[in-house]
């Protein structure tokens, strides 16, 4: 069967002495893979097809398999800037990871799809790559049915006297329960604002958002703590950006 899809490059590899494997997470058919014959050779006309973060239009023709054939490819983005500046292909190869570990093949892919198309765009446009990276997260933890809960205590479920976000518990946390959750998981008010905020944001409409240093860190803790525990996945370009993050290489060019 001939498909002809919108899709984003979130996984490339080597297969064979010449050919390319990609993996597409699409507009219409959630997560794709695709061979693409004599993708490595110098003068492919498909090598810029399989570049991680690329968006186009591919048609492939698959049949019995999971694997599709790519026939032909019209590419509309190629987003040469996240991959030519270390700090940015690091946020973006994690998100791009991270959507790869969510869908499951042929998912429907239609929000995430859009999210991650607006997500590669604010990183090109310089919006703030790490903020932008921790709302992405929202996002598809809120796609993947694992979000925090943010409105009402996680632990007796009132809504008045929240006093900040417990992350290992999961959620917002009244004053009366604040002793469940360790001090070092606990994030203040602020946070817990600004992840409401991001609840409620879509990555097509983002504007500029500044935080001070001290804010982003304390984010960081919160996103990443919760991700840990709550959804339990290691990613090989996690390991990669805490390095940069570590040294503050992350931080270069914003």
């Amino acid at each position: 069967m001939l498909y002809r899809v919108e899709g984003i490059v979130i996984r490339s590899m080597d297969y064979g002495e010449g050919n390319k494997i990609i993996t597409l997470c699409t507009k219409s058919h959630g997560k794709a893979g695709v061979l693409v014959r004599g993708a490595k050779k110098v003068r492919s006309r498909h090598a810029a097809a399989t570049q991680l973060f690329t968006f186009g239009e591919y048609v492939f023709f698959r049949g019995m398999g999971h694997i599709g054939t790519l026939n032909a490819c019209e590419i509309i983005e190629g987003h040469h800037k996240l991959r030519e500046q270390l700090h940015l292909a690091a946020y973006a190869s994690y998100v791009a990871e991270l959507v790869d570990k969510a869908l499951h093949d042929e998912e429907a892919g239609g929000v995430m799809f859009d999210q991650l198309l607006a997500y590669l765009r604010a990183l090109d446009e310089g919006k703030d790559a790490q903020v932008t990276t921790h709302l992405f997260e929202m996002k598809l933890l809120q796609r993947t049915g694992v979000a925090p809960e943010l409105h009402t205590c996680v632990v007796c479920g009132r809504e008045d006297g929240i006093a900040g976000f417990g992350w290992r518990l999961g959620g917002a946390i009244c004053q009366r329960c604040k002793p469940k959750e360790h001090a070092n998981f606990i994030a203040n008010l602020s946070i817990l604002a600004l992840l409401q905020r991001f609840e409620q944001t879509d990555l097509r409409r983002l504007g500029n958002v500044t935080l001070k240093p001290e804010t982003k860190l304390q984010l960081r803790a919160c996103m990443r703590g919760y991700i840990d525990t709550h959804v339990g996945v290691r990613l090989k370009s996690l390991k990669f950006l805490e390095q940069m993050e570590k040294y503050d290489l992350a931080d270069l060019d914003e």
